[in-house]
């Protein structure tokens, strides 16, 4: 039987429209309207009928019809709710932009950022039309980011070479991320933590007592996610030996091994440099200075932070070391490893954007 009523346009998506409508779709923060309104458009694109896209998404077939000629007309911006009629501002554009002017290019007498109330005294408003400002600029005077940039020479070699490990690592062989944990307090807090109980959070004393430090030192494995881990009380060019001897042990002796490391001064000393050209199976991979980033095994000391150390109460170093080791167990018997997703072109190119829009922020 013929199918009924005019024949539909055909909607096709460029590869640009269908990223934009992809990401829109896989993005968290999106809202829920507009997400479903991508994903009508993306089924559309497929030439199913509308009929059985509403089925599928469970919405009406109205709801259909209506946002896919509505996306024929006016394509993606036809998504995007037009602006509603509301009250008349009651300030001009001449009293935004000297909000904005102010907060960009003046700081308040006796404090280094701008707050609403501050603002709104100087402006003669309130100090909510501030904050809408605000809003409506992305301006948020209240926090501020720390950024470090390497001046590492090689920077670019050292990241060619170390992101290649990563993603494509070479065969017969072991990547090993290396670094040390240095100066782990044992802190034991000076009254007993309450614990947590239904409608009570656990709460400790801010005061401690210092019990003595002890040094990690860890490899992570970049291919199974498994480290290699042992304490030591002192920081020195002899314990990073013995780490390394101990790394010798545990690795087969048939693979070459591959060390992502830092350039401390330990990992470059003298014996250090000798017990390698003895060994000849080693290949050392130093990150660029200020990149830390860079070394995987950073990741593995920030969740032992977070889980292990962090809300951890030890009286003595045998405590702490002891709560250590009970990680590195827990995390070896499950080992899970980190999936690096980005290139060296695309980590390159976004350095270069942040520098060009550092240097371009200077000039202004």
């Amino acid at each position: 039987m013929a199918s009924r009523g005019r024949p539909k346009k055909a909607l096709v998506l460029s590869d640009e429209e269908r990223e934009r409508l992809l990401r829109y779709v896989r993005r968290g923060k999106t809202a829920q309207r507009l997400v479903e309104r991508s994903r009508i458009i993306l089924e559309c694109a497929k030439g199913i009928d509308s009929s059985k896209v509403a089925k599928a998404l469970r919405v009406s077939n109205q709801t259909v019809c209506k946002w896919r000629g509505r996306f024929l007309a006016e394509r993606i911006d036809g998504l995007l709710d037009a602006p509603r009629s509301g009250a008349p501002r009651k300030i001009g554009d001449d009293k935004v932009e000297q909000i904005v002017t102010t907060t960009l290019n003046s700081m308040p007498k006796g404090a280094t950022r701008w707050s609403t109330r501050d603002l709104a005294k100087k402006a003669g408003l309130s100090h909510m039309t501030v904050a809408r400002v605000w809003r409506a600029f992305g301006l948020k005077p209240h926090r501020s980011e720390t950024f470090q940039l390497s001046t590492d020479p090689q920077f670019i070699e050292k990241v060619r070479d170390v992101v290649g490990l990563y993603m494509d690592p070479p065969t017969n062989a072991v990547v090993l991320c290396v670094d040390e944990k240095s100066q782990i307090q044992a802190l034991n807090r000076t009254q007993p933590i309450l614990p947590m109980r239904p409608g009570q959070l656990e709460r400790r004393t801010p005061e401690y007592d210092r019990n003595g430090t002890t040094s990690l030192f860890a490899a992570l494995d970049v291919a199974t996610g498994g480290v290699m881990g042992r304490c030591f009380r002192r920081h020195r060019t002899k314990e990073f030996l013995q780490f390394l001897m101990l790394i010798d042990e545990r690795v087969a002796p048939e693979l070459d091994v591959h060390l992502v490391m830092d350039n401390y001064a330990t990992h470059k000393a003298p014996p250090v440099r000798n017990w390698l050209a003895k060994h000849r199976r080693y290949h050392l991979h130093f990150i660029p200075t200020h990149s830390s980033w860079l070394n995987q095994v950073e990741c593995w000391f920030s969740i032992l932070t977070n889980k292990q150390l962090k809300r951890g109460s030890h009286r003595n170093v045998r405590e702490l070391e002891a709560a250590i080791r009970d990680f590195l167990q827990a995390q070896n018997d499950d080992p899970t490893p980190f999936k690096w997703t980005k290139s060296a072109d695309k980590i390159l190119a976004k350095v270069a954007r942040f520098c060009s829009e550092t240097v371009e922020g200077q000039d202004r």
